[in-house]
Formats: C-alpha cells, sequence, structure tokens
C-alpha cells in the first residue's frame, strides 16, 4: 500500500491570518479553498509512494537539508499570485517575502537527490508559495483577477525551524495532511 507524499515547510500559528486572506475571495464562485490549518510551502511533491521507499525518501531529505546549509529562518508571507497566469487561473497562492531564498536554496538541494530516487523532475522553476485555492471553473474569474492586482496582504511572520515529509490521506472532507519525519535545520 502506498503513501501520497509531499516535502513541505508549515505555517504553523498563522491559520486566522491564512484564513482571512482567503476571505478576500469569498465572493468569487469557482474557488476551491485549501485548509488554512494545513497551510504549508510545497517543497517536493511525491505523490503516490511505496511504503517500502520512505526510508531511502528520509536518509535523501537528511543528507539533501544537510548539504543546503541552511540554518532556522524567519519567513515572511504576503503578497498575492496565480498560476499559470492572470488569463488562465488554475490555482491562487500566498507569496513569501523574506525567507524565500532560503526556501529556493532547500528545495534546490532537495531537488536532485529525490529525482536520483526516481522522482520527476520539476517541470518548472520553483517559487515558493502558499496554495489558497484552486479555481474549479471560472466564474469568480474576474473577481480574482481583480483582488491579485489590488491587494496586498501581510500574512505574517514565523520561524521556520525544519522541512517536514507530510503523507496526505484523501478523505471525504479533502485531503488529511500527518507529519511522518521532521528535518531541522
Amino acid at each position: 500500500m502506498g503513501k501520497r507524499l509531499f516535502v513541505s515547510i508549515d505555517l504553523d500559528g498563522l491559520e486566522d491570518e491564512v484564513a482571512t486572506v482567503q476571505d478576500l475571495f469569498s465572493d468569487a464562485p469557482g474557488l476551491n479553498f485549501t485548509d488554512p490549518g494545513q497551510a504549508h510551502v510545497t517543497m517536493k511533491f511525491l505523490g503516490d509512494t511505496p511504503s517500502h521507499r520512505v526510508d531511502a525518501i528520509v536518509d535523501a531529505l537528511d543528507a539533501a537539508v544537510a548539504d543546503a546549509s541552511v540554518g532556522p529562518f524567519t519567513a515572511e508571507f504576503g503578497g498575492l499570485g496565480v498560476f499559470p497566469s492572470l488569463d488562465y487561473i488554475s490555482v491562487v497562492w500566498l507569496g513569501v517575502d523574506a525567507g524565500s531564498d532560503e526556501m529556493v536554496t532547500l528545495q534546490s538541494a532537495i531537488e536532485p537527490r529525490l529525482v536520483d530516487l526516481g522522482f520527476d523532475e520539476e517541470d518548472h522553476e520553483f517559487t515558493p508559495h502558499v496554495t489558497l485555492a484552486r479555481m474549479e471553473h471560472a466564474g469568480g474569474k474576474e473577481l480574482v483577477q481583480q483582488t491579485v492586482r489590488e491587494a496586498e496582504p501581510t500574512v505574517g511572520t514565523m520561524h521556520v525551524e525544519e522541512v517536514r515529509l507530510t503523507e496526505s490521506v484523501l478523505t471525504a472532507d479533502g485531503p488529511e495532511y500527518a507529519t511522518l519525519e521532521r528535518f531541522e535545520l
């Protein structure tokens, strides 16, 4: 039996602030909001992974975090964006201001080690972000475009001390996340 895995930096303690930013889009039909209590920056999505491979992934992440030589840092979350573009929106996200360089350094150490284990290489440049919502249909597209162009929310700062290997369990109420392993910076 496999596990649906990803590598993340979790936004501990910023749940209310993330929910407040999501409220900016509450009148936009077509958006499926993420759970603010599970807000995170995905460093690498691994997908369905056989359980027997978890040890090798843990070893690779241990080595990658050590290689990156990034100590604990402060991350500041703010600003809005979309993927892939304002003309065609699939994801609405919260940006990372301070701390994004450290996240890029960590991700660039993590990526090759996991690709060496057979995981797919990312086909786009890593942009540290927190997914706020996915657009299921374009009913609220104009409101989303306007909000992204005009709003400059600041969510707040947090001290980042670890990267996590996280399991996503799909339930009827949406995904539930469980930390499998922590990698201290």
